[in-house]
This record gives C-alpha cells, sequence and structure tokens, in this order.
C-alpha cells in the first residue's frame, strides 16, 4: 500500500520557523487568532473558563444561519484533546478536523480548503499531542516491529515518512516525535494544498503547529518551515503532484 500524501524525504527536515510565525504586529488576524488560542488554552489550564456564553442556547440559536470560525484546527482524535475545550472556545470559534494522529488524507485537504477558501479563518493550527498512540504504532513499525493490521495500517503508512526523518535525526522520545510530526504536518499542508499556499503567500492566513500536554493541559507551540522556499525548492508551487510511497513501512 503507498502513501499517496506523505512528503518526500526531502521535505522532512527538523522543522523551523516559517514566514507566518513572524506577524509583526498583535493587531494583525492572524496574530490575534494566535493569542486568542493561546489565551484560551492558559484559562482550561488552571480550570478557568470564559465561554460560558459562547456555549449557550442563545449562542446556538445565534449560529443557526451559518459559521465565521476564526481558526481551522487539524489535531489527533484522541478523546483527551477536545480543541474547543483545550482553547477554551465556544460554538461556532473552530473549525476542527480529527484523525488519528492527524494524518492528512484527501478528505482532511479539502476540510483544509473549506476552512481558508470559504469560512475564511486566519489561522490553520496542527495539534499533536504528548503520549499519541498512532505516532507510537509508527515508531515501532519503523523500529522494525510488524505494522499494525486493516485500515489501521494506513494511517502508519501516512505517518511514517515524518517519523522515520525524526529517527534519522536522533529524535526517539514520543512528545518530541509528536512536536516533530506536527511541524512537519503544518509543512504537508502547505505542501499539498495550493489554496492554502496562495493565502498563506497573501498574507490571508497563517499556519502553526503546537503540541499539548496531556498531564499540564498546556499547549506549547513548535516551529514550522518556510513553506514558499520549501515548495518552491520541491517543484510543488501551483501544482499536485503525488508523493512517492513511503519506505519505512513494509507492503505485504
Amino acid at each position: 500500500m503507498t502513501s499517496p500524501l506523505a512528503p518526500s524525504d526531502t521535505n522532512c527536515a527538523a522543522p523551523a520557523t516559517t514566514a507566518a510565525d513572524t506577524v509583526p504586529s498583535n493587531d494583525d488576524p492572524r496574530t490575534a487568532a494566535w493569542i486568542k488560542l493561546q489565551d484560551g488554552n492558559r484559562r482550561w489550564a488552571r480550570g478557568s473558563t470564559d465561554a460560558v456564553h459562547a456555549r449557550s442556547p442563545q449562542r446556538r440559536a445565534d449560529l443557526v444561519a451559518g459559521q465565521t470560525p476564526f481558526a481551522m484546527i487539524l489535531s489527533c482524535a484522541d478523546s483527551r484533546v477536545p480543541a474547543e475545550l483545550v482553547f477554551d472556545q465556544g460554538l461556532g470559534d473552530l473549525f476542527v478536523v480529527r484523525t488519528a494522529g492527524h494524518a492528512v488524507d484527501d478528505t482532511v485537504l479539502g476540510s483544509l480548503e473549506y476552512a481558508v477558501a470559504v469560512l475564511g479563518v486566519d489561522l490553520v493550527l496542527v495539534l499533536g499531542h504528548e503520549g499519541c498512540g498512532a505516532v507510537a504504532a509508527t515508531a515501532a513499525a519503523v523500529r522494525g516491529a510488524d505494522a499494525p493490521g486493516g485500515y489501521v495500517r494506513g494511517i502508519v503508512e501516512r505517518l511514517s515518512l515524518h517519523v522515520g526523518a525524526a529517527h534519522h535525526a536522533g529524535v526517539h522520545e514520543n512528545l518530541d516525535l509528536s512536536r516533530w510530526h506536527a511541524g512537519a504536518t503544518a509543512d504537508l499542508l502547505q505542501q499539498r494544498s495550493s489554496v492554502l499556499r496562495e493565502a498563506v503567500f497573501h498574507g490571508q492566513v497563517a499556519v502553526r503547529a503546537a503540541t499539548y500536554e496531556l498531564g499540564s493541559g498546556l499547549v506549547v507551540p513548535v516551529g514550522t518551515r518556510p513553506a514558499a522556499a520549501d515548495t518552491r525548492a520541491a517543484g510543488l508551487v501551483g501544482t499536485r503532484e503525488e508523493a512517492p510511497a513511503s519506505p519505512l513501512v513494509p507492503t505485504p
């Protein structure tokens, strides 16, 4: 089985910082969106909330006519990482897409492009987490263990290039692997989606990555690489080329 949406090996270098991470003004909607998430996460971590009204029957009624979320969150489907609670947000604030290990496929990319092009979100955040089972299973497969069966195998294949590159760079602990994978996934979204690349280029949206600590409840940002330079170097600007199969998970 191939991993059609996994990046090539040349796109798996250690994450660094993107231009989207260096917005200078807090008045910029992209920066304001990130600050809003950080403030909400601090409330969550200390056990308080400002979102009571934002989850009220009146708020629910107000949203019947439509939605205007300020951020899209691509996160793991782990039951311990509910994005709306982790960031202390209310109904209609976040457009959330969740898959095991925040694995990326065409449906995820389509949802991303809908959030950016139709809903007009100011921020796209990839959220990994401590103790991720999908990352752990992929790390085991990269080290030579048997890959899982069924459709779980497909998740491992999609994560294997990121985790394999991290192992090659000497990164082995689960949380460190999750941080690497979150940053690499933020890169991948920009590599695969011309809609997102164009929106980033024109300053319409920022792309960030972070991981969630289960014990503390805190979200810790991680870096991603400059999207424009990487995608041009890889020959992916304006294209939607299929990436090669993962060499790290054996085919039955």
